[in-house]
């Protein structure tokens, strides 16, 4: 039954998405259409999947192996921004200038700069105990704070009309187009292959069972010898890493320059991938393009049928809160307990 909570959380998901199109005052069927079946029609419309779901599912992956060990790191999208951030330093340190060497200093930047934020709350967590889930969250905001002082700052584009944006990328620093005619760039591939590797990582690795057992069964992994100090660093370096290059991949691609907001929550909505792909990094490949699709269908709708974009959000929200509470009446019974209260 763990198994098919997914499956019942969408379901669950188009059912109250229904009765919430009949409250908005539009067609249900009409506007479920439009959300979730138009945007896969063309060939734009799939390579946009592609583009959407690569990002999540990068960071779905490095979020699921630290969610397998209980290792709580909730700020995903302050990393990205920091990858994005360094990356995009990069492109612009070499800007009019050519080498097949550029893309891979921007994302070997990227992942330095999102393990780098990453490395904070390894760091507060392993030394002083504290909650990993409070301050991998609260520095998410300090990146985006800083992105926008960098990008009204020192890398704004001098000939940008005082705009905050920085200037675009040469050509040398933009990923390479694998399909003609749209936007699907390198970036998509590079994540299947990361949920690949992180399977492998995860089964048949010595650090993975460690992972495994770290979560699963803590006292047996002391009682092994198993150091959750250096458990803890790896798995938030190599979530931040990942979120990092996904960052480095936004501006490289779809985006081309620094912006004050380079991700539409990207770093938030992969919490509910990894949950979704059931911590499984193959599962997460799965739940990364339905997730993608949501974004998809939210601007489709909010186009065709003139719906408010936080409908986006209310459907992910909606997915989670069904699929946690799936996973709750799966893994527990309603018993009906008879109360004796002594003296009454």
């Amino acid at each position: 039954m763990l198994y098919l909570t997914p499956f019942i959380a969408v379901a669950a998901t188009v059912a109250a998405g229904f009765f919430l199109f009949v409250a908005l005052g539009v067609d249900p069927v009409e506007t479920l259409y439009y959300f979730f079946i138009s945007p896969l029609e063309t060939k734009n419309g799939l390579a946009e999947l592609g583009v959407k779901a690569a990002p999540l599912i990068m960071i779905a992956v490095g979020l699921a192996l630290g969610y397998r060990a209980n290792i709580w790191n909730i700020g995903a999208e302050g990393q990205l921004t920091m990858g994005a951030l360094c990356g995009g330093a990069v492109a612009l340190a070499f800007w009019e200038q050519g080498g097949f060497y550029i893309l891979p200093l921007m994302a070997l930047a990227g992942m330095a700069g999102g393990a780098a934020w990453a490395a904070i709350p390894a760091f507060l967590k392993t030394r002083f105990n504290v909650n990993e889930i409070l301050t991998s969250l609260m520095l998410t905001y300090v990146a985006t704070l800083f992105l926008a002082v960098m990008v009204f700052g020192p890398l704004k584009d001098p000939q940008g009309y005082n705009f905050p944006q920085s200037r675009l990328f040469s050509d040398s620093a933009l990923l390479p187009i694998i399909w003609e005619e749209t936007r699907l760039h390198l970036g998509f591939v590079v994540a299947l292959a990361v949920a690949v590797a992180g399977w492998v990582l995860l089964s048949r690795s010595i650090i993975g069972f460690q992972i495994r057992t770290l979560g699963s069964a803590p006292a047996a992994a002391r009682y092994a010898g198993f150091d959750r100090t250096r458990l803890t660093w790896f798995c938030l370096l190599l979530t931040g890493a990942l979120a990092g290059l996904a960052g480095t991949f936004e501006v490289a691609g779809p985006v081309g320059q620094l912006v004050p907001n380079v991700s539409p929550g990207y770093g938030f909505t992969a919490i509910i991938v990894a949950f979704l792909g059931r911590l499984h990094p193959l599962g997460i490949i799965a739940s990364g393009f339905l997730m993608a699709l949501s974004y998809l269908g939210g601007e489709n709708a909010q186009i065709t049928v003139g719906l408010p974009q936080a409908v986006t959000g209310v459907f992910q929200g909606l997915l989670l809160f069904f699929l946690l509470a799936s996973d709750f009446l799966v893994r527990y019974r309603v018993r009906r307990v008879k109360l004796l209260l002594e003296g009454v």
